[in-house]
């Protein structure tokens, strides 16, 4: 009977690892590995592999930003701004480094998608623990302080800024729904990359690198007389940077592929509130509606869609030019044609832009888009917006 018994122990299989798990030991990579390498993925396979590709965009580029030692501080633009341990052995950094970050971040995307083209309609549930993320930073294949997702995103999980209640080691179960926001997420940061690669900024980067080091070399030994190199001296270069890649005129071919980029962020947003005003259930909720809990704490006032799809309404109008931009210049009854500007893109001059002359060949008359749905949305959540359209998209 006792040999019987062990027998059947050493057959039974142990508990099988998770997916989120797997996550927490090996890592985004080494998971997202395995998966693509399965010849029949599970429905709830295919997304993971779908967000691991979409997180592992985001560790591609913060391991870059590591390795160069790129700080925190460029606001500006999404990801450059997470802030990441500093690399007392950075290499210096190139401007083909900022092409090779954006493209690869866009082939992520771009992966992403192809994982949930595959995955389609397919009903699925899979729990991930929020604390099993992480990203390896300094690609040492070893977890490390600040390294965690709530670390590196500065999400509050629930906590802070008034945003909601603590919820202690929370577990998001993603479904079908959360499928349609990853991807309407996806089409962001593509539309950000293409149209960041539109104006061809690599010459512009080296541009500002190669003066600044001229710069410093004039400095000597004498310290400087005030603090405002150490205050401003990064910024000004960084807006240096910018602006002389917006003086390009920029690939016609990559600014309309941006374009339909944000038009179909807009179409998946909205088939995204459509499944999730569908749900019933009330288990870890991604974004929840208005019968459902945040599984992260947020508080979501009911009415938190509706107004945010109102957000999104008006700026598919914009794009698609059915209202126009205001400008102070062209009075109350023309503004300027955003498709039209995403068609046959200009090169970004801001003392044409600001006096007018640089934007009329897009200036027309016709309705004028009003940011009251913008402002409603504001008062409706009190003081978030921002964060809360970031966490939307």
């Amino acid at each position: 009977m006792r040999t019987l018994a062990l027998a059947l122990l050493l057959a039974t299989p142990a508990t099988a690892e998770t997916i989120s798990e797997e996550i927490a030991r090996t890592g985004l990579q080494a998971t997202e590995t395995r998966l693509a390498a399965l010849p029949s993925p599970t429905s709830e396979e295919l997304f993971a592999l779908a967000g691991l590709h979409f997180l592992g965009g985001v560790e591609q580029a913060l391991q870059l930003r590591w390795k160069t030692g790129v700080k925190a501080d460029w606001s500006e633009l999404p990801i450059l701004r997470l802030p990441i341990p500093e690399n007392p052995d950075a290499i210096p950094f190139q401007a083909a480094d900022f092409t090779a970050l954006i493209r690869n971040l866009d082939a992520d995307m771009d992966a992403a998608r192809t994982a949930l083209a595959q995955l389609g309609d397919q009903e699925f549930s899979l729990p991930v623990r929020i604390s099993d993320l992480w990203f390896d930073i300094n690609a040492n294949g070893t977890r490390e302080a600040g390294e965690s997702l709530a670390e590196v995103t500065g999400m509050a999980l629930g906590g802070g800024r008034g945003m909601g209640v603590r919820v202690e080691d929370p577990v998001i179960t993603f479904d079908t729904a959360d499928a349609a926001w990853l991807s309407a997420y996806t089409h962001f940061l593509s539309g950000f990359a293409s149209t960041a690669l539109a104006y061809d900024p690599e010459p512009a980067i080296q541009r500002v690198i190669d003066s600044s080091k001229a710069i410093y070399a004039l400095w000597g030994t004498t310290p400087p007389r005030n603090a405002m190199d150490m205050m401003f001296g990064r910024q000004v270069d960084r807006a240096a940077m910018i602006l002389h890649a917006l003086s390009n005129r920029p690939d016609r071919a990559l600014a309309q592929d941006a374009h339909n980029h944000f038009l179909s962020m807009i179409r998946e947003n909205r088939r995204f509130w459509s499944l999730v005003e569908m749900e019933t259930d009330d288990t870890g909720e991604w974004v929840p509606n208005d019968t459902q809990v945040s599984g992260l704490g947020l508080r979501m006032p009911p009415g938190t869609g509706e107004r945010w799809q109102a957000v999104l309404a008006d700026a598919e109008k914009v794009l698609k030019g059915e209202v126009l931009l205001p400008h102070w210049r062209f009075g109350a009854e023309a503004g300027i044609n955003l498709k039209r500007a995403f068609d046959d893109p200009p090169a970004i001059d801001l003392v044409t832009f600001i006096q007018g002359e640089g934007l009329l060949p897009y200036a027309e008359k016709g309705p004028l888009m009003s940011l009251q749905s913008w402002r409603d949305f504001e008062d409706f959540i009190q003081g978030d917006a921002m964060l809360f359209a970031v966490f939307l998209n």
